[in-house]
């Protein structure tokens, strides 16, 4: 539905995480749909650019790297390449396909931190946290898991279950335990920052439940649902060693948050894009912001980015965020963390010359 008409159009796509190859899930929910969008507006004449990249932090790529006996680095320097090669194979037409270990992002995620940081808007505290006594190493979010107190998965991780799609907290899962070892945790005192979700969320209710009724119905009920539930503050900072480091005094050994972290990639790779007029496509009432995502990233772009924007306060948010349901392959949903799919860069080795067919 338009609203008004713009001048220009932004359009981003999911960042797959660099911890393994793309596969015809990403590209049936995220990438061919953007792309098709985004070369229909090019042959009507306006401006618009495809903003995409790798997502280089967080856990998976730190599992991956202790499974394989190498550095994160190591990994997402392969799988970066692996998939932008892929992408380009495939003929996705992005603008810029950057990555979240640039020096422009680390810059731009710790500058946009810090003003949060320095205008008050995050809340400091200490709360207790699973830890691996034999591993001697907090658990963060996919180092955890155990059962989903919504709806029994067994599966589902510390930040998230992908059976029912509700954002989680370590310490809601039951019979947890570790995926370094197996064992048991036990919970220690940690000291955080929280993004206060709660303090935005009158802001947000009336942007997506008033202002865009029109969002798709699986996108619009997600996020009513979380909303009707009441929002709570999330840290925004964890205790790994591979990440962007939090940059301020006390935060020693911690990270961002890779959800804090991996959206500002947007921004980052549309400077690496436009160092001269990135501003435009990202700060003007005039442009148009879309979101091309998976079903498992609605409440980080509708609600936690948006909220993060609100906080920092110069930003436009997105107009829409199109979101896709998972691709099943023989009755099981496609998961690069157990290796379940069929992938791109295979296929393009397989069937040369074939892939419009499979787009």
């Amino acid at each position: 539905m338009e609203k008004k008409n713009y001048k220009r159009t932004l359009v981003t796509t999911a960042l797959p995480y660099a911890n393994g190859p793309v596969h015809i899930g990403h590209l049936a929910g995220v990438y061919v749909p953007a792309d098709i969008y985004t070369r229909y507006l090019r042959l009507k004449g306006e401006d618009v650019v495809m903003i995409g990249g790798s997502d280089e932090h967080g856990v998976p790529i730190t599992i991956k790297a202790q499974k394989e006996g190498v550095t994160p680095q190591d990994i997402v320097d392969r799988y970066h390449n692996i998939i932008k090669d892929s992408m380009a194979g495939l003929g996705i037409s992005f603008d810029v396909y950057g990555r979240t270990t640039s020096a422009t992002h680390r810059v731009t995620a710790s500058e946009f931190f810090k003003k949060l940081y320095d205008n008050g808007e995050f809340i400091e505290k200490t709360s207790q946290q699973f830890y691996d006594e034999e591993a001697d190493q907090w658990l963060a979010d996919r180092y955890i898991m155990g059962t989903c107190p919504h709806c029994g998965n067994e599966r589902a991780y510390g930040d998230q279950c992908e059976a029912c799609g509700r954002d989680l907290n370590a310490t809601d899962l039951i019979n947890p335990h570790s995926t370094i070892t197996g064992n048991v945790p036990v919970l220690r005192e940690t000291k955080h920052w929280y993004m206060p979700l709660d303090k935005w969320e009158p802001r947000l209710r009336q942007w997506i439940l008033e202002e865009h009724k029109e969002w798709k119905t699986n996108v619009y009920g997600q996020c009513k649902s979380w909303l009707d539930g009441g929002l709570q503050p999330r840290a925004v900072t964890r205790d790994l060693n591979w990440g962007i480091p939090v940059p301020i005094e006390g935060a020693e050994g911690k990270v961002l948050y890779v959800w804090f972290d991996a959206p500002i990639g947007y921004i980052s790779n549309t400077k690496d894009l436009l160092p001269d007029t990135w501003e435009k496509y990202w700060k003007d009432p005039e442009t148009r912001i879309i979101h091309f995502i998976g079903k498992d990233n609605i409440v980080f772009h509708c609600l936690i980015f948006p909220a993060m924007l609100m906080a920092e306060g110069t930003y436009q948010l997105p107009e829409n965020v199109p979101a896709n349901e998972f691709l099943n392959l023989e009755g099981d949903k496609i998961s690069t963390s157990r290796n379940w799919a069929v992938w791109l860069h295979e296929y393009l080795e397989e069937f040369p010359g074939k892939e419009d067919v499979l787009r």
